[in-house]
């Protein structure tokens, strides 16, 4: 039975919120997690890649929602000159439906309550704090009261807008992507493959991430900027046709994913943002799983607290804990990025090139990238702070 009133209500079970709220609910917190979806888990809009060690930091990995086990990684040069690149931990593609579904049940053991076919609608305020949302469900209006609302309702975040939080991302910070799943590609099922040049996704990169059986998600995320001239579907469309003819279409998805740094502001009385609400994806490489799991944990556990201590004004210290924690992190990210994003394909080629001189047992992503920066001596200590100092 639905409540009232909870101490807090998180909004969207995406992987930021359902960890949001299972770190509120082990605080001792009562959570109630709204979703706007029939399912969670659905749809999938995402790569699903991770790294073994980001998913550990939160879950043991099991099988049931990995697709594949990634070993390799594949930069593929616009002269066709390909480098396989050990990788030293290994990674994972995942089957997104069912990892959100656990990632919700792991929050629902914890005491959090869910709620899908939620559609949130508006907020409830006192004063100039926020205390409830207005939703949808089954055709009736609701309202439910709360100390704390968590939004992690995604890169548009009504939530965030609705109390006073400028969630807006200039259009050239936002990646245009669009990604299929397909079958019928013969590709090695442990490597990522990553194409870069004009032809694949100018300012951005190409991927072809392996789903076990001939299944692959084949997308590209390109810059705003490049998007407003042509779109990214048409760039897909022009790969599938020259590589893969034959390959049957299972999904497709588009949108925008946010490759900026963090929003200025995640926090208010009463509401905090978490994951891609937050801008919490790395800018680097585009990928937001762990990244906003680690800010649902820094967000839930600090809502939590907050909650049980009755310390209202503890809660405005999530922006720092996440900057401390990662925000520099992505700072660092979204220079490198900057570095390479117009990067000629004479460069591309040049730097596979030289790659394809260093040894296998030597190829590591730490020297790829002083490899591609070897003459951008600030970038070379970003390197050095991301690759090398531990």
């Amino acid at each position: 039975m639905i409540k009232n009133e909870y101490d807090i209500v998180v909004v969207g079970a995406g992987p930021a919120g359902s960890t949001a709220a299972k770190f509120a609910s082990e605080q001792g917190a009562s959570v109630l997690m709204l979703e706007k979806d029939r399912d969670v888990g659905y749809p999938v809009r995402c790569g699903e890649a991770v790294s073994r060690k980001g998913l550990e930091e939160f879950v043991e990995p099991d099988e049931k929602f990995i697709a594949s086990v990634i070993n390799n990684f594949s930069m593929n040069a616009p002269d066709g000159n390909e480098v396989i690149i050990p990788l030293e931990q290994n990674g994972y593609v995942l089957e997104r439906r069912i990892f959100d579904y656990e990632l919700a049940n792991l929050a629902a053991d914890r005491g959090t309550q869910i709620l899908t076919r939620a559609y949130v609608n508006g907020l409830l305020f006192d004063g100039d704090k926020v205390s409830g949302v207005r939703y949808e469900y089954n055709g009736e209006q609701k309202e439910v009261k709360c100390k704390i609302v968590i939004a992690a309702d995604g890169v548009e975040s009504r939530v965030g807008r609705w109390a006073g939080l400028k969630t807006y991302t200039d259009f050239r910070d936002m990646e245009c992507c669009v990604q299929i799943t397909a079958a019928n590609i013969p590709v090695d099922q442990s490597t990522c493959y990553f194409y870069f040049g004009e032809e694949f996704a100018p300012n951005g990169y190409f991927w072809i991430f392996p789903k076990g059986k001939n299944k692959a998600n084949i997308g590209l995320g390109i810059s705003g900027m490049i998007g407003k001239k042509r779109s990214a579907l048409s760039y897909l469309n022009n790969f599938m046709q020259k590589h893969y003819p034959e390959a049957s279409i299972l999904t497709q998805v588009a949108g925008g994913v946010p490759s900026s740094v963090t929003l200025d502001k995640i926090s208010a009385p009463g509401i905090i943002l978490v994951g891609d609400a937050a801008r919490q994806v790395n800018p680097l490489s585009g990928g937001g799983i762990t990244s906003g799991m680690r800010g649902g944990r820094i967000g839930g556990t600090i809502a939590g607290v907050s909650v049980i201590r009755n310390k209202p004004d503890h809660l405005l210290s999530y922006d720092e804990a996440w900057h401390s924690s990662q925000g520099k992190k992505h700072e660092i990210f979204d220079r490198i990025k900057r570095g390479i994003y117009n990067f000629s394909d004479k460069k591309f080629n040049g730097i596979a090139s030289s790659f394809l001189n260093v040894p296998y047992e030597k190829r590591t992503l730490g020297n790829l990238f002083k490899t591609a920066l070897f003459n951008n001596p600030a970038l070379m200590i970003d390197i050095a702070k991301v690759f090398v100092v531990k």
